[in-house]
C-alpha cells in the first residue's frame, strides 16, 4: 500500500494543464503527418514515442527483478501512461524530470489535440484476482494508430477487440509469467488485431536478475512466425511513417544496447 501511495503522489492532477477527460461519444479526427514517428525501446515494456512536439512515454519502470540491469528511463516526456502501478510498469514515475502529466486509469483523454484511450484488461489469467487490472493504451500519433498492450495476460475479449479495432503498430508482451502473455497467447492476440507492425516486449534479456525473473526469451515468440516476417534490428530505435508500413504483418525485434 505504501508503494502505491508513493506512486500516486508523483502523478499530479490529470485534469490540469492540458490533460482533459473526454466523454465516450466524442471522436475527434486524427490527421496524418509527413513527419516520422520515432519509437525508442527503453527496456521491458518502456517505450518513448516522439514526433513533432509530442513525446509520450509508456511504462517507466524501477530497475528491480526483470528490469534490474536496465538504466531507469530518465527521459523528458510531455505525457506518461502506465499500465499498472507495479514496479516494472509504473515504478519509475516519481523519478521522471519536468513533472510530466501521467495517465494511470482507463478512460478517454485528450492531450495536445490527440485522443488517447486506456482500455482495462486483466493483468493475469485469473480474472485479475492476482495482479489486478492492466491498462492497454491506444492513440494516434504522426498518422499512425498505436496500441501498447502493457502487461496484458488474458486472451482478448470481444468488447476489447471492438474498442481496439485494427492498429497499425502493436507493442505486445511475449515473455510469459503469471502477469503477461506467454508466446502463444501473444501470437493469438496479434493475429486477432491484425496490425502491420508488431514490436515484442516484456521478455527475458541479459538485463534481468534471472533468479527473480520468470520470463522466456523473445525467440520463443518469433519462432512461431515465418522467418521472413521477423526483422532483427541492430538497435533500440526505429522511425515510421504511414507510407513506410509493410504490406504484410511484420515483427520488429529491438536490441537494447547496455551502457
Amino acid at each position: 500500500m505504501k508503494r502505491r501511495q508513493l506512486i500516486r503522489a508523483g502523478m499530479g492532477a490529470l485534469g490540469a494543464a492540458g490533460v482533459i477527460a473526454l466523454s465516450p461519444q466524442r471522436n475527434q479526427a486524427q490527421t496524418s503527418s509527413d513527419n516520422p514517428l520515432k519509437i525508442e525501446w527503453l527496456g521491458h515494456t518502456a517505450f518513448l514515442f516522439s514526433s513533432n512536439n509530442r513525446r509520450i512515454l509508456v511504462n517507466p519502470f524501477k530497475p528491480v527483478g526483470c528490469t534490474k540491469g536496465y538504466p531507469a528511463p530518465d527521459v523528458n516526456a510531455d505525457l506518461v501512461m502506465i499500465s499498472s502501478q507495479l514496479f516494472d510498469e509504473g515504478g519509475g514515475v516519481s523519478n521522471l524530470p519536468n513533472d510530466p502529466r501521467v495517465l494511470y486509469e482507463p478512460g478517454l483523454y485528450e492531450f495536445k489535440n490527440m485522443e488517447l484511450q486506456g482500455i482495462s484488461m486483466p493483468h493475469d489469467r485469473e480474472g485479475g484476482r492476482r495482479f489486478g487490472n492492466n491498462i492497454a493504451w491506444m492513440w494516434q500519433q504522426a498518422g499512425l494508430k498505436i496500441l501498447h498492450l502493457g502487461g496484458a495476460a488474458a486472451p482478448l475479449e470481444m468488447d476489447q477487440t471492438i474498442l481496439m479495432g485494427r492498429p497499425d503498430v502493436v507493442i505486445v508482451p511475449v515473455g510469459g509469467s503469471p502477469k503477461a502473455y506467454p508466446p502463444e497467447l501473444a501470437k493469438d492476440a496479434v493475429e486477432t488485431l491484425k496490425p502491420k507492425l508488431v514490436i515484442p516486449s516484456h521478455y527475458l534479456t541479459a538485463a534481468a536478475n534471472k533468479d527473480k525473473c520468470n520470463l522466456v526469451g523473445v525467440e520463443q515468440f518469433t519462432k512461431l512466425f515465418d522467418s521472413t516476417s521477423v526483422d532483427q534490428l541492430n538497435g533500440n530505435q526505429l522511425s515510421l511513417t504511414p507510407n513506410s508500413l509493410p504490406e504484410q504483418m511484420q515483427v520488429k525485434v529491438m536490441q537494447f544496447k547496455q551502457q
